[in-house]
C-alpha cells in the first residue's frame, strides 16, 4: 500500500505542532508539505515551511488546515484548482462561509469537524438522541472551557453540540442559538440555547450539554487530557478521505453512526 502525501498547513501553530507529530509516527503517511501565513526560515524534520501556494500543495493527497477561517479559504480555493483532498479542522466560521465550505465539497471531498475526537464525536451523537427523545419543556444550554490562547468562542465543538441539539429536535440551529456569554461561573437557561465559554490556564477542552425540566437535570460532559485526540483524528479522517469522491463529510461519517 502507497503512503499518503500529507500537507499540513498552519504549522507552526499549537496544532500544526502536534499534527506533525502524529504524522510522523504514522507509517502510512509520508509529510511532504508544511505551511504557515508569514515567513519560517528553519525547517521542521528537513521539511521547509512554505506560504500556501500550488506549487506547495503540488505534492499533496490531503491537506489537513486548523487554522483561522481566512487562511481555510485561501486552501480551499487552491486544493479546488490541483483537485486535492481537504480534512478541515479550523473553527469560527460564519454561516456564509459554511455556505461557501459546501460549495467547494462539490468540487472536492472535504472532511469538516469542529472536533475530531471520537469521544467528542459520540457525545454529540448522544446530544442528538437525547434532545430528541426529551420534550420541549427541557430547556439547554452548553459550557465548554478551553485555554487562554483559544481565540473563538463559543468553541467550534461547542457549536457542533449544539447543532446536535438542534438536529434532535429537527430544527434551524441558527434560529436557537441564544445568549454567548464569556467567563461566567453561572448563566442561565434560556427558550433558546446559552452558551458559556471559559479560557483559563492551559486546559485543553472540556464540554458540557445540559438538559433541565426544572424537576430533573441530565448532564452530557467530555473531558480532553492530550491534544493528540484532535491530531491522530486528523489523521485517521486524512486516511478514510482518500479513496471518497467530492463531496462534504463529517467525523459522523466516518464513524458510521447512524
Amino acid at each position: 500500500m502507497s503512503k499518503i502525501n500529507l500537507a499540513i498547513t498552519g504549522c507552526m501553530g499549537r496544532m500544526g505542532q502536534q499534527l506533525i507529530k502524529s504524522a510522523r509516527k504514522d507509517k502510512s503517511i509520508k509529510l511532504v508539505t508544511l505551511t504557515e501565513n508569514f515567513y519560517v526560515s528553519n525547517r521542521i524534520g528537513g521539511i521547509k515551511p512554505e506560504l500556501n501556494t500550488e506549487n506547495a500543495f503540488s505534492k499533496a493527497n490531503v491537506i489537513i488546515d486548523f487554522t483561522i477561517p481566512k487562511c481555510t479559504f485561501e486552501v480551499l480555493k487552491i486544493a479546488s484548482k490541483l483537485k486535492k483532498k481537504v480534512v478541515i479542522g479550523t473553527t469560527g466560521f460564519s454561516k456564509r462561509e459554511e455556505g461557501l465550505i459546501k460549495k467547494f465539497a462539490k468540487k472536492i471531498p472535504i472532511l469538516k469537524a469542529g472536533n475530531m475526537s471520537l469521544g467528542i464525536n459520540l457525545l454529540m451523537y448522544l446530544t442528538e438522541i437525547t434532545s430528541s427523545s426529551l420534550g420541549s419543556n427541557y430547556l439547554i444550554k452548553v459550557n465548554e472551557i478551553h485555554h487562554k490562547h483559544k481565540k473563538d468562542y463559543p468553541s467550534g465543538t461547542a457549536l457542533m453540540l449544539g447543532k446536535g441539539i438542534a438536529v434532535g429536535k429537527n430544527k434551524d440551529f441558527y434560529k436557537i442559538i441564544g445568549k454567548k456569554y464569556l467567563n461566567k461561573k453561572k448563566f442561565p437557561y434560556g427558550k433558546k440555547i446559552n452558551f458559556n465559554s471559559i479560557r483559563k490556564g492551559e486546559i485543553i477542552g472540556e464540554h458540557e450539554v445540559t438538559f433541565s425540566s426544572g424537576k430533573e437535570i441530565i448532564t452530557l460532559n467530555h473531558e480532553a487530557f492530550n491534544r493528540s485526540l484532535y491530531s491522530e483524528g486528523a489523521i485517521t479522517a486524512a486516511k478514510w478521505l482518500i479513496n471518497k469522491k467530492a463531496g462534504l463529510y463529517s467525523m459522523r461519517n466516518l464513524l458510521n453512526f447512524n
